[in-house]
Formats: C-alpha cells, structure tokens, sequence
C-alpha cells in the first residue's frame, strides 16, 4: 500500500498526505507547499508516508 501512496504523492500530493493522515495539520502544510511549489510538496508528502 506504501508504493500506491507514494505514486500518488508523486503525481498529486495532498493526495498522498491525505491517504496517510486524513485531513489534519500535515494535509494542509502539503496543500500550501505544493501551491508554492510542486516539488516541496512532493519532498513532503513522501517524507510523511515514509515516516510512518
């Protein structure tokens, strides 16, 4: 399931963010760093789904 997760953070981020945690803190700094940019929102969410 992590592998999913992490294709889906590749292409779209918050999405990623929200499978791991659902909609808390961690979802909307991902929503804010993928709007400044699209990278940082990657690093991000793959750092969210490999921490846990």
């Amino acid at each position: 399931m992590d592998i999913i997760r992490i294709i889906l953070a590749i292409l779209l981020p918050p999405l990623g963010v929200f499978l791991q945690v659902g909609i808390g803190l961690h979802f909307w700094i991902n929503i804010l760093l993928t709007l400044l940019g699209y990278i940082p929102g990657i690093v991000h969410a793959i750092w969210i789904i490999a921490r846990r």
